[in-house]
């Protein structure tokens, strides 16, 4: 990983999947046995550490279940900002309280099992992320564009809770941090409208976490702002490169560090089969001659993709 990042020579690409663990990701010990089973499983190159996506929001009020789907992820029943003055009620918490403790304790439990044979990142949601779990999606952008200031001041204080649970990660042995971007897509939000909600919390993390070496910035959803993203500090970015320009080989000439990707979650880890898979894995070493590429899907492996799909993408790399 650290040659790959570094665009240094290789002896086979890297490579990793992730998912979720739904059920298991609401207690940190059943977590990182769910995480320690599937890296067991695949060795892959890094072990990306899937909480639900409340996990930062839930001591709030916010609620979630588990309704079942493809990808894994809980469905939002309760939220807690309905009238653009709720962002204000919001009491702060510390960076360590509830769940984001808890979640510290799943970090603990997997560097006490791998040690240094494999690097661990934990999932960490932006703060415009967080917002859109406290408010949902439509009523968050009616928000930001009604009562910007009042947006703005709940994301003050939803970054400084994000950088102090970067701080305290940094405790638990872990490599870095995988950022999860939300609605940097011009389908959402014009580009100046993400500089002024995402950008500057978004940096303001990035900052806390720049002493981490393996930090991989994933950029969600169609129509990315990709160049704004790739002048964020940071030595990886994963997207949705099938689904979504730029392609691998394009990204990687607008990128400085590693380009992660080359798999479509559902076409080829889902509803594909090996020998598309193992295509796709020879397409993306095609398109970037097998340097600062790791390999993966722009989004997590579904839960029920075929075992022989995911086999194929670990076999794929060690072919060559």
């Amino acid at each position: 990983m650290a040659a790959t990042i570094a665009g240094e020579p290789v002896d086979r690409v890297a490579v990793a999947l992730w998912r979720h663990f739904p059920g298991d990701d609401q207690r940190p010990a059943d977590l990182a046995a769910a995480q320690l089973v599937w890296q067991k499983q695949y060795d892959w190159d890094f072990i990306k550490v899937s909480p639900a996506s409340s996990f930062h929001v839930v001591d709030w009020g916010v609620e979630d279940a588990w309704r079942g789907g493809n990808e894994g992820s809980r469905v939002y029943t309760r939220r807690v900002i309905s009238e653009p003055e709720d962002w204000a009620r919001l009491r702060p918490l510390g960076p360590t309280e509830g769940r984001q403790g808890a979640q510290l304790h799943c970090l603990e439990l997997i560097h006490a099992a791998v040690g240094a044979e494999a690097p661990f990142i934990q999932t960490v949601f932006s703060p415009l992320a967080q917002a859109r779990y406290l408010a949902g999606q439509e009523r968050l952008l009616t928000h930001l564009r009604q009562a910007p200031e009042q947006v703005k001041a709940a994301l003050e204080m939803l970054a400084a809770r994000t950088v102090g649970f970067v701080e305290a990660l940094k405790a638990t042995g872990a490599a870095g941090v995988y950022y999860a971007i939300q609605l940097a897509s011009y389908q959402e939000l014009s580009e100046a409208e993400y500089r002024a909600f995402g950008e500057p919390y978004d940096r303001r993390v990035l900052e806390a976490a720049g002493d981490l070496w393996l930090n991989l910035l994933h950029l969600h959803g169609p129509d990315p702002m990709f160049d704004l993203v790739a002048a964020y500090p940071a030595p990886a970015l994963n997207w949705h490169d099938r689904e979504s320009r730029p392609s691998l080989g394009e990204g990687q000439k607008r990128f400085t560090g590693a380009v992660c990707g080359g798999l479509e979650h559902w076409d080829d880890l889902l509803f594909g089969d090996p020998d598309q898979v193992r295509a796709r894995v020879a397409d993306a070493i095609q398109q970037t001659g097998g340097q600062r590429l790791i390999v993966s899907s722009g989004c997590v492996a579904p839960v029920n993709a075929p075992f022989s799909n995911l086999r194929a993408v670990r076999e794929a790399v060690e072919a060559g």
